[in-house]
């Protein structure tokens, strides 16, 4: 099982937002890359970016803090946010090298995109985004639903080759109220990394029987003790 630390960038900022909602937003640093290098210093063996601006409007305005973000650790990214064409795909694992890319809206819209994606960069550098909301698929930086069941779109992403998945409740995200377990109960066949509501490091314990999870409000607030937990990964 792989600890995450999340860095969610919004206008060049590392934040959390409370459930997705943009109105409902904490500012944790104006330094994502100092972020990034402290969480690569505390034994992260992976990193977790968000554009949120991109999430929500499809630009790339925080592109410059990624980029800083890669060229200043020695570990691997994922990024996220606002990847809905090839373009911004090649951007990121071509001119950025990012290692790995997450698509969410544009996996749920076009299933084709995903195909040829994977096919031309492998599933090792893709992971599709689940974002739940009352069982079903969230789309647009989770603010508009998609009428797609969760567990019918992860089957249906098992069949493209996808590899790897981020499942996220969004009424648990930025909560502090634990991950929703059942939810991950019923998924098979893939892995999963958990994300959202992660509120102690029993979560984090919880959490060893999937590939993954990520940890972003319950550092930030001082919840976890990640540097401990990281070190007995």
């Amino acid at each position: 099982m792989i600890i995450i630390p999340a860095i969610d960038l919004l206008n060049g900022e590392a934040v959390r937002l409370y459930k997705g909602d943009y109105d409902k937003k904490t500012v944790y640093s104006k330094d994502p890359v100092g972020l990034a290098k402290n969480f690569e210093k505390m034994g992260a063996r992976y990193l977790h970016v968000v554009d949120l601006n991109g999430a929500k409007d499809g630009n790339t305005i925080n592109i410059e803090a990624i980029r800083k973000i890669k060229e200043s650790v020695n570990i691997p990214v994922e990024v996220g946010g606002g990847i809905r064409n090839a373009e911004a795909v090649s951007l990121y694992l071509d001119e950025l090298k990012i290692d790995r890319i997450i698509l969410g809206t544009i996996a749920v819209n076009s299933p084709d995109f995903v195909k040829e994606v994977l096919a031309e960069y492998t599933a090792e550098r893709i992971i599709v985004s689940v974002d739940v909301l009352k069982g079903e698929v969230a789309i647009n930086g989770w603010l508009q639903g998609s009428s797609v069941n969760y567990l019918e779109f992860i089957g249906e992403l098992k069949t493209l080759g996808v590899k790897y998945i981020i499942v996220t409740d969004i009424s648990k995200d930025g909560a502090l109220t634990s991950p929703n377990w059942a939810m991950y109960e019923k998924i098979e066949g893939i892995n999963v990394i958990v994300s959202g509501g992660v509120a102690c490091e029993d979560d984090i314990e919880k959490a060893k029987n999937y590939y993954g999870i990520i940890v972003g409000k319950a550092y930030y607030e001082g919840k976890v003790d990640l540097e401990k937990c990281l070190k007995r990964e």
